[in-house]
């Protein structure tokens, strides 16, 4: 299916579909949905632990359950699934290379290294960090990279690790998204993991520029969305908000246990508070939480709400009616997570959405353009290349 296509059906279906994936059970006790089809959200209420935490995890599980219900969710794991790029061996560089790299980031810099293709032209490595994706390029490729980024710390480690490996890199200390020279005709542009705006400038601005080929796996497309994601492409029928957006990329992969039960009592005693200042303020409307420091999380629930309160200004009651709260909190976190693989289910379709998005704007500006995975999603789920060629 061409890319064009497959934006169409896929924006259709999302337009459709947008009072599954749009409604947050954090923040409404009951979506609309759940009325609607009782039985759906029966029987997603009944599910064991495993059961709940394997189809929150797997959407395309999760799609299948929900196509019981809805026969047209049938079709999102065919429209969300990319192939593989063909991956080229590596040539073997030692160690050195790698200086100050996290084996998980070193891995995914590997990956993408083997997924892009040299073309023999002056690289620009986007948002680069300390620059260790430009630097195995240039060894790899045996071309020289610029690599921009705005902190001019790290720039100069990378200007120390480059000296160190001895390989032909430079660095630009700017803004990306102020910028006004780093394009130039006849580039090859690089980008592991640059967020929103940046990911977004980078093909806005290159494309207007004449860069010649785009190796771009983008991330964090929420960044630089202020209420509604604005489309680069042709029109588009679906809206996103910016949580909308960040729905996108919350796949992680597997956390351990520890992680795990942490998420959960943090989930649970939030709901208990939310539950509280609910009724407390006699206004069922749910309010956004400031962001909680980890700290108050280390006491019990008393405390935890204690210190909410006075945040928020709220008269706390007794230990005894809050020992309440807290069960009420642990079973909406129960409820919430069930009631959550509906919108999980979109996920990955959500950031299918936004990376064709971007693809089918290259597409408008002239480029050749294809979407794979450049790994697999246990090494990160933000796995998606867009590789363009003018």
């Amino acid at each position: 299916m061409r890319l064009t296509e497959r934006q169409r059906v896929l924006d259709a279906l999302l337009q459709s579909t947008h009072g599954l994936w749009h409604p947050q059970p954090f923040r409404e006790i009951r979506p609309q949905w759940s009325s609607e089809q009782p039985a759906l959200a029966a029987e997603l209420l009944a599910l064991d632990d495993g059961a709940a935490e394997q189809l929150n995890h797997d959407g395309q599980a999760a799609s299948h359950l929900l196509a019981k219900y809805f026969p047209e969710i049938a079709e999102l794991p065919v429209l969300s699934e990319m192939p593989a790029h063909v991956a080229a061996p590596l040539i073997e560089h030692g160690s050195r290379w790698a200086w100050e790299i996290p084996g998980r980031k070193q891995s995914q810099i590997e990956a993408f290294a083997a997924a892009a293709r040299p073309a023999d032209l002056p690289v620009l490595d986007w948002c680069a960090g300390k620059g260790h994706l430009g630097r195995l390029l240039a060894l790899q490729w045996q071309l020289e990279v610029t690599s921009l980024e705005i902190d001019p710390i790290l720039c100069e480690a990378g200007e120390q690790l480059a000296a160190k490996g001895r390989v032909r890199q430079k660095f630009a200390c700017n803004n990306a998204l102020t910028v006004t020279d780093a394009f130039e005709p006849g580039q090859h542009a690089v980008a592991l993991h640059a967020c929103g705006d940046l990911h977004r400038r980078l093909i806005t601005g290159g494309s207007a520029a004449g860069v010649a080929r785009f190796d771009i796996a983008p991330c964090c497309y929420y960044r630089g969305v202020a209420d509604v994601y604005q489309p680069l492409s042709a029109s588009l029928k679906t809206t996103l908000t910016r949580d909308d957006t960040r729905l996108a990329v919350t796949e992680t992969v597997t956390a351990s246990p520890r992680l795990t039960r942490q998420r959960d009592k943090e989930m649970a005693w939030k709901l208990g508070f939310d539950t509280l200042r609910r009724e407390l303020s006699e206004d069922s409307a749910y309010r956004s939480f400031k962001p909680v420091p980890p700290a108050w999380f280390r006491g019990d629930f008393t405390q935890f709400a204690n210190l909410m309160a006075q945040r928020e200004n709220l008269i706390v009651p007794s230990a005894n009616l809050l020992a309440g709260f807290e069960q009420r909190g642990w079973q909406r976190q129960r409820e919430v997570m069930r009631l959550s693989i509906v919108r999980h289910a979109f996920r990955r379709p959500l950031e299918i959405w936004l990376v064709l998005d971007l693809a089918c704007y290259l597409e408008q500006q002239g480029y050749a353009v294809k979407i794979g995975r450049f790994c697999e999603r246990q090494l990160t789920p933000r796995n998606l290349l867009i590789s363009a060629q003018y």
